[in-house]
């Protein structure tokens, strides 16, 4: 053989190995690449039902809303029809104020002073550690009562 035809098969070899090993290092990267689309098109399908739960979620919860304000009303307006019959058609005092309970309670409670909030300091000043504090002086104790008291 001649030299210039080992230099040939030489060179056409090594194309071919060059061919060869950028077959494989195509192939594996595309292999990634391929991989990755499949990820990016589940993440997006994922994404699309979210947003359809979330959508519908909130379809959910407007329409809840909106039937218990609608049970809302009809209670007040049931409550209001009863009331203007137990009116015009109940003589019964005891009846009328079973029908009537919220009337009935917020004056009471307009009558009666609200509670005071509770202090961490005395009247006057004598403060709450001094030895006397609330304690009645002995001759206004022995006029009200015979026996005296002990703290």
């Amino acid at each position: 053989m001649n030299e210039s035809n080992i230099d040939w098969i030489l060179a056409i070899a090594c194309f071919l190995a060059g061919i060869g090993i950028g077959a494989l290092g195509y192939h594996l990267l595309n292999a990634n690449v391929a991989r990755n689309q499949k990820v990016r098109q589940r993440l997006a399908e994922t994404e699309l039902e979210l947003s359809q739960v979330k959508d519908a979620l909130n379809d959910h919860f407007t329409k809840a809303s909106e039937l218990v304000t609608s049970i809302q009303r009809q209670s007040h307006e049931l409550e209001q029809q009863l009331s203007q019959g137990a009116d015009r058609l109940v003589d019964d005092l005891q009846l009328k104020r079973r029908l009537h309970p919220r009337q009935e309670g917020e004056t009471q409670e307009e009558d009666t002073d609200p509670p005071q909030m509770p202090r961490d300091y005395a009247e006057g000043a004598q403060g709450t550690l001094s030895e006397n504090y609330g304690l009645e002086p002995r001759n206004q104790r022995a006029t009200e009562t015979e026996t005296p008291q002990r703290y």
